[in-house]
């Protein structure tokens, strides 16, 4: 069996905590591949870049991390994003791997919202890291507070040297190309 850590989120745009992330857990947990996947329409109807790229720029971000490979399944599933869809077609497509969900801290607290989270516990055990403000228990090392959200309103404002630190060069140049997350003119 190939132990997969599966990363699933908006990556609106993907930022150094998540690069940590992936490289935390191949550093510390039972696996051997970390498989990063772009949502591809959020459950919740948060507004996101186009699916393709955010799934480019993660492949941007996380390219250089041996291990880790950026997954278009939920483009190819279509619709609305559930991670349990997500996790049960990875299962289906790839029956000898044993997938693990990595989730944050702060997810937990959603947990009861998430569609069968019950079968997700079961199907693939979460890795649970932690965010600043939250920590679970057994969770892993904290992570930098980074957020999307913080990184979109810096970039809306034009205040690009503020988020130089937080975003993956390839990726700001990239999201700066394609005028991504720029305020309207």
């Amino acid at each position: 069996m190939t132990r997969v850590a599966v990363f699933g989120g908006s990556f609106n745009p993907p930022h150094v905590s998540h690069v940590l992330a992936c490289a935390l857990v191949l550093s510390v947990e039972d696996v051997d591949h970390l498989l990063v996947v772009p949502a591809y329409r959020h459950p919740f109807a948060k507004a996101l870049a186009p699916f393709e790229d955010r799934a480019t720029m993660c492949e941007l971000a996380m390219a250089w991390i041996p291990r880790v490979e950026v997954s278009r399944v939920e483009g190819e599933l279509g619709g609305e994003s559930r991670t349990l869809r997500t996790l049960e077609s990875l299962s289906r497509a790839q029956p000898d791997w044993r997938l693990r969900l990595v989730i944050g801290a702060d997810i937990l607290t959603e947990a009861p919202r998430w569609f069968g989270f019950d079968v997700i516990e079961k199907l693939a055990p979460p890795i649970v890291l932690g965010r600043a403000g939250f920590t679970g228990s057994g969770a892993a090392a904290l992570l930098p507070e980074v957020s999307s959200t913080q990184v979109r309103a810096a970039i809306a404002r034009g205040a690009w040297d503020e988020v130089e630190k937080l975003v993956p060069r390839e990726v700001l140049a990239y999201a700066r190309a394609r005028g991504l997350y720029a305020a309207p003119e």
